[in-house]
């Protein structure tokens, strides 16, 4: 990961320190040398004006990596996580219920106890990724555009409870969310309106980052039965939004139907091997009148995850895969489908960061929209 930029001005003046790390390849594909390569780079960043959207062309892929961004990058899960006393009582539940908060202490024992997890009170991971999408039908045919595969980087903070904060940024396009424990935020870099919704934590985390987080979540889940992943026997725990979270993150514009996510845990060692959630949103045709019609979006995503390492403790997932299908369909709407890939990998991680303020993690003053995704 390219982390630094040397001064052009000033040959023993100090490094530049990029504000988001990218990929050794994407900074490669800049030039011929690293005076070019950071010449082009600092002229990239000061095209990120208005002016520079304006083109069709350079609109229409930029709006392309935005929407990749938004689902693969960036996408919330609709539970918040509250981060409590991890251990619930076992008895006095049904078998599907008692088997899953016993998964889930297994869970945190293979990631380090609940001793060294409780005591994580921040937490900053610098990564990179690859992605695009790699297939889009349109009605029935299946229609082959341009490769959209793309390098990028992202730095994530996070600081107890419910306070994180995302940059990711791919091939000129930049994708700037967080929570404040009170509210939700997204903003784009061809966006600067700002996205807004309750609070709610990154997909990301439950990606085998956070422990405690995940444990959390899945304490109150069923056990509905066992899975082969990657030729390892898996307890399937899942876990179903009730419909009073799904009316309060609702919308005059929109209505989310139903909201399910499944975590699939090794039956040897305990980790989370795979993650998954899928999402039906319904568009109204009208806020006064609705008569039950409109667009649907129904969105699902399967994180495959990996490399499992110990830092300072605690047992990470540093690689993974993760496979999104967004499908569109309804009256007055052109039914079609979406198929998106990330590969991912952790460089860094480090915990419990010193002088990291709440205020860090305040949005950016404008809000004008409410967040659906």
């Amino acid at each position: 990961m390219r982390k630094l930029c040397p001064n052009l001005d000033k040959e023993d003046a100090l490094e530049t320190i990029l504000e988001v790390p990218i990929p050794e390849e994407m900074f490669n594909s800049m030039g011929n040398n690293v005076a070019l390569r950071c010449q082009n780079m600092q002229q990239w960043m000061k095209a990120q004006t208005s002016d520079k959207w304006s083109s069709p062309v350079i609109l229409g892929r930029i709006n392309e990596l935005r929407f990749i961004l938004y689902h693969i990058g960036a996408p919330l899960i609709p539970l918040q996580v509250h981060i409590d006393k991890i251990s619930r009582p076992v008895r006095d539940n049904s078998i599907q219920t008692s088997t899953a908060k016993y998964i889930v202490q297994q869970y945190i024992a293979a990631t380090g106890g609940q001793t060294a997890i409780s005591s994580i009170q921040s937490m900053c991971v610098i990564g990179h990724a690859r992605i695009g999408a790699t297939v889009f039908h349109l009605g029935d045919q299946t229609v082959k555009g341009k490769n959209t595969d793309e390098a990028g980087g992202f730095v994530l903070w996070q600081k107890n409870p419910d306070l994180w904060c995302l940059e990711f940024v791919v091939s000129g396009c930049k994708v700037f969310s967080g929570s404040n424990g009170k509210v939700s935020w997204r903003q784009s870099s061809n966006q600067p309106s700002v996205t807004t919704g309750s609070p709610r934590p990154l997909r990301r985390f439950l990606q085998g980052l956070d422990p405690r987080a995940t444990a959390n979540l899945f304490i109150d889940a069923v056990c509905i039965g066992e899975k082969v992943i990657n030729h390892e026997d898996c307890f399937i725990l899942k876990l179903e939004t009730s419909q009073t979270t799904l009316d309060a993150q609702s919308d005059p514009k929109y209505e989310i139907i139903h909201h399910t996510l499944w975590g699939y845990f090794s039956q040897r060692s305990g980790l989370l091997l795979q993650f998954e959630d899928s999402r039906m949103l319904r568009l109204k045709n009208s806020v006064d009148n609705d008569d039950g019609d409109g667009v649907f979006w129904e969105t699902s995503a399967e994180s495959f995850i990996e490399d499992y390492r110990y830092v300072d403790g605690i047992n990470i997932a540093h690689s993974g895969k993760t496979s999104v299908r967004v499908f569109r369909y309804g009256e007055q709407s052109a039914n079609h489908q979406r198929e998106i890939e990330e590969t991912w990998k952790i460089d860094e991680v480090g915990f419990n960061i010193w002088g990291l303020d709440t205020d860090f993690f305040t949005p950016p003053k404008e809000e004008v929209e409410t967040l659906e995704y």
